[in-house]
């Protein structure tokens, strides 16, 4: 009997030692609520190139605040991010934007890419001067001179991988499920790219060291032509 009693008292003691252990006082701050967001995007210390997860830190805070917006109702499909973000609100949506966009790290290095000349011809020819015939603007028109982003809402098109851009573009040019099939410039615009263009585009653009800084406003023909960017938030906010 008294070898019984021992036992389970030896039993309560190393339970609550454990229960000691195991106990940890986690913050209660958004760096480690986000948390979930650097599984795939990359921890705050470190900073890597996957080909399928974009770089997030120091991106744009209205077009973060966009994209998460635009997987929580559906309008750009990607399951994980729809189930992680399904019942957040949009001013919690904006504190995680907020901090993202707060963060200054540093870039990965261009990526190693080989481009035949005539790639790299056609991709700069579609960068900085875009094809006319075929009304399709430069993308330094939107994305800025520097190709960093134009505020508050447009991208920077530096330091992402170019399997990345390559399904991006790509999900714009078929309507598919990437981007989702909601029509906006930038859709209207890629439908008019051949896959050879894609390609070459987003070859480049990786091969690019980042530099510079984003823009400060569309240019008028840009952002009467993206109105639905300046539409949407306008009713966002």
């Amino acid at each position: 009997m008294k070898h019984s009693i021992l036992i389970i008292l030896l039993f309560f003691s190393s339970l609550a030692k454990a229960t000691e252990m195991l106990s940890v006082n986690v913050p209660d701050t958004l760096a480690e609520r986000v948390k979930a967001c650097t599984i795939c995007h990359g921890a705050e210390d470190k900073y890597s190139r996957d080909a399928y997860y974009p770089r997030i830190a120091g991106k744009l805070e209205g077009y973060l605040f966009n994209q998460l917006r635009h997987f929580r109702d559906g309008r750009r499909y990607y399951q994980p991010m729809a189930i992680l973000l399904e019942n957040m609100s949009d001013e919690y949506l904006q504190e995680i934007a907020w901090y993202f966009a707060s963060l200054n790290l540093p870039y990965p290095p261009p990526e190693s890419i080989t481009l035949q000349p005539s790639e790299a011809n056609l991709a700069e020819k579609l960068v900085y001067s875009g094809d006319l015939k075929r009304n399709i603007p430069a993308c330094s028109a939107c994305h800025g001179e520097d190709l960093m982003g134009t505020a508050p809402f447009v991208p920077g098109l530096l330091g992402l991988h170019s399997t990345y851009l390559i399904a991006q573009l790509g999900g714009w040019h078929s309507g598919g499920l990437i981007r989702g099939k909601i029509t906006n410039c930038m859709a209207d615009i890629a439908k008019e790219l051949t896959y050879e263009e894609i390609n070459a585009v987003a070859k480049w653009l990786a091969t690019q060291p980042v530099s510079g800084k984003p823009a400060n406003q569309l240019p008028p023909e840009m952002a009467q032509r993206c109105v639905s960017i300046v539409s949407e938030n306008g009713e966002a906010r």
